[in-house]
C-alpha cells in the first residue's frame, strides 16, 4: 500500500467527520470539524492544480498558524507537490534565497506579510514564482484572493499523486556556512515520524492539543500532523501569548502541548492559581533547548508534568523523550530513544562511549531526512552509514537515558529559534569599519541566550556599540541580530584559523550582560 500523507486527512475525515479538527481563537473562535477541513483542503488542491502546480513542484507557505496553513499543507501533499514552509521572521533577502534555492513556483502568503511579498515581487526574476495567493486583506493586482481562489473549486477528492519516497516538504535551517540548508523529508519519513511519536508519547484520540509554536518549525508541524493522524483537536494560537495560553488551557480543556523553555518561563511568570485551571493538562512536551531543572520543578508545583524531548529538523522531530514516570526522578535527562528510533553516543572514532562519557549523539530511524536539497556534500557529512550525525554532545547512562551536554556546532538557541553564528558574522563583516568578527551566545534570563557580537575595528576607523547594532537592523531576521556588541583588539583563533569561541565565552561570561 502506497502512503501519501494527504491520506491522513482524507481518512480522518471519513472516520471522524464530526470531531473538531481545530479551534482558532484569533479567527473569531472559528471551529472546523474534520469533514470541513478535508473539504477545504480539497478545494485548495484543485486550485493549486489550476495554478499549474504538479507532482514535484515546490509550493511555498508564508502563512501564520491557522486553518489556511494546515489545509494548504495537506493539499500540496495530495497533489504530490512539495511544501516549502517559510519562517515569517525572515527578511526579504533571506526569503529570496530560499525561494530561489528551492525553485518554488507558487507562494501562499498571509496579509501580514504583504509588504515583504511586494518587495519580492518587485525583484522580478530573482525567484521562480509565477503564482501569488494572499490570505486576507486587500489583495494586490499581482496576486489572487485565497478565499475566492479556493472557494470556486469543487470539494471532491482531487486524486492523489506522489507517495512514499516522493518529497513532501523542504524545511530550511540556517547553515554553519551562513547559507540555509533545505532539509528534505518524504511521505515515508514523515509517516514514520508520526508512527514513532504516537507509539512513544501519550497521545489519545480526541486529545486537545495547544499549537503554540510556529507551524514552519518541525516542532509544531509534526504534532499538528499527529493530531490529524490520531483524531485530536488542535487549538491554534496565531502567535504565542502566555496569558492567552493559560486561558485556552482552562477554557478549551487542553490535554497536551509542546513548548520551548522560553515559553514555559513566560507562562510561569503569568500563572495565577486563582484564575487558571490546568487540571486537564496531562503533560507538556518541551524541547529546542535543555529545560532548566528549576522550571520542571516549578511546573510540578502547578501540577503539570514537563517531558523534555530531543530532536532535530533532520530527524523530522523524534530523537529522545523522557516519559512521565521518569520526568521527575531523572530531571535533566532528555530521556530514551523513541519507539522506532535508535540513539547512540559515540567518540571521534565512531565507537560507543562508556556510560556517562560524553560523545556525539547520532540517530538512526526511518524518519531521518532524505538529505539536504541540492547539497550532496552536506548530506554525506551528516548521514553516514545510516546514522544521522547531530553534532550535539551528550552522555548516555546504563539504562539508555540521554543527557544533552553541549553543542559541537556553535549554534545558538534563542527562544527556541536556531541561530548559526557564521551567518551573523558574515553580516557583521559587511560593515565598512569591521575588520574581524565573532558571534557567541550571551546568557539571557528571558530568551536562554542571545547573540553577542565581538568585533575588531579596522585601523583608523571608529565604531560604537550603538552604531553597530543600529546598522544591523533589517539585514537579518530580528531574532538573529546581536543584542550586544564589544570591540576587541584581536579575535582568538587556533593555528588553522578557526575562532576559539570557548575563549571568548570565558572572557565575556561575566563582563557583558544581555539587555532586558
Amino acid at each position: 500500500m502506497q502512503m501519501n500523507i494527504g491520506q491522513f486527512l482524507t481518512r480522518r475525515a471519513f472516520l471522524s467527520p464530526q470531531v473538531e479538527a481545530m479551534v482558532e481563537p484569533a479567527a473569531a473562535g472559528r471551529r472546523i470539524d474534520f469533514r470541513e477541513l478535508n473539504a477545504r483542503c480539497n478545494r485548495v488542491a484543485h486550485a493549486l492544480r489550476g495554478a499549474g502546480a504538479k507532482h514535484g513542484d515546490r509550493v511555498a507557505l508564508l502563512l501564520m498558524n491557522g486553518a489556511e496553513f494546515i489545509e494548504s499543507f495537506f493539499a500540496v501533499a495530495k497533489i504530490g507537490a512539495v511544501n516549502v514552509p517559510l519562517n515569517w521572521r525572515l527578511v526579504a533577502d533571506e526569503l529570496e534565497f530560499i525561494l530561489k534555492d528551492s525553485g518554488a513556483t507558487v507562494l501562499l502568503y498571509d496579509q501580514n506579510f504583504a509588504p515583504v511579498v511586494a518587495e519580492l515581487q518587485r525583484r522580478g526574476d530573482k525567484t521562480d514564482l509565477r503564482s501569488w495567493v494572499q490570505v486576507g486583506g486587500t489583495v494586490p493586482a499581482f496576486a489572487q484572493d485565497y478565499q475566492a481562489w479556493m472557494g470556486a473549486m469543487p470539494a471532491d477528492e482531487p486524486g492523489l499523486a506522489g507517495a512514499d519516497d516522493d518529497l513532501l516538504f523542504i524545511m530550511y535551517t540556517s547553515g554553519t556556512t551562513g547559507l540555509p540548508k533545505g532539509v528534505m523529508h518524504s511521505h515515508r519519513t514523515v509517516m514514520w515520524s508520526a508512527f514513532t511519536v504516537t507509539a512513544t508519547a501519550d497521545f489519545h484520540y480526541k486529545d486537545r492539543f495547544l499549537t503554540a509554536l510556529p507551524l514552519f518549525h518541525v516542532g509544531a508541524l509534526m504534532p499538528s500532523l499527529c493530531c490529524v493522524y490520531t483524531g485530536s483537536t488542535q487549538v491554534i494560537l496565531k502567535a504565542f501569548d502566555p496569558k492567552l495560553a493559560w486561558e485556552l488551557i482552562r477554557d478549551e480543556k487542553i490535554t497536551t502541548t509542546l513548548l520551548v523553555p522560553a515559553m514555559l518561563q513566560f507562562m510561569q511568570a503569568t500563572y495565577d492559581r486563582s484564575m487558571h485551571d490546568a487540571s486537564t493538562l496531562r503533560w507538556v512536551l518541551c524541547g529546542a533547548a535543555p529545560v532548566p531543572v528549576t522550571l520542571i520543578k516549578a511546573y510540578e508545583e502547578i501540577g503539570v508534568e514537563v517531558h523534555q524531548l530531543y530532536g532535530l529538523t533532520e530527524s523530522c522531530g523524534p530523537g529522545c523523550l523522557i516519559m512521565g514516570e521518569d520526568a521527575l526522578t531523572r530531571v535533566g535527562s532528555t530521556g530514551r530513544a523513541y519507539f522506532y528510533t535508535d540513539v547512540r553516543v559515540v567518540d571521534s572514532e565512531g565507537n560507543d562511549c562508556a556510560p556517562g562519557d560524553p560523545g556525539e549523539i547520532i540517530l538512526r530511524g526511518p524518519h531521518n531526512m532524505v538529505g539536504y536539497w541540492n547539497r550532496p556534500d552536506a548530506t554525506a557529512q551528516t548521514l553516514r552509514d545510516g546514522w544521522l550525525h547531530t553534532g550535539d554532545i551528550g552522555t548516555m547512562d546504563a539504562d539508555g537515558f540521554v543527557t544533552i551536554r553541549d553543542r559541537m556546532k556553535d549554534m545558538l538557541i534563542s527562544g527556541g529559534e536556531n541561530i548559526y553564528p557564521a551567518e551573523v558574522e558574515n553580516m557583521l563583516l559587511g560593515h565598512p569599519a569591521v575588520g574581524d568578527a565573532a558571534v557567541i551566545g550571551l546568557a539571557s534570563p528571558k530568551w536562554g541566550e542571545v547573540p553577542l557580537a565581538v568585533v575588531v575595528v579596522k585601523k583608523g576607523a571608529t565604531l560604537t556599540e550603538a552604531e553597530l547594532l543600529a546598522w544591523c537592523k533589517g539585514k537579518l531576521a530580528t531574532f538573529k541580530l546581536p543584542k550586544a556588541a564589544v570591540v576587541v583588539a584581536e579575535i582568538p583563533r587556533n593555528p588553522s584559523g578557526k575562532i576559539l569561541k570557548r575563549v571568548l565565552r570565558e572572557q565575556f561570561k561575566d563582563s557583558v550582560r544581555a539587555p532586558e
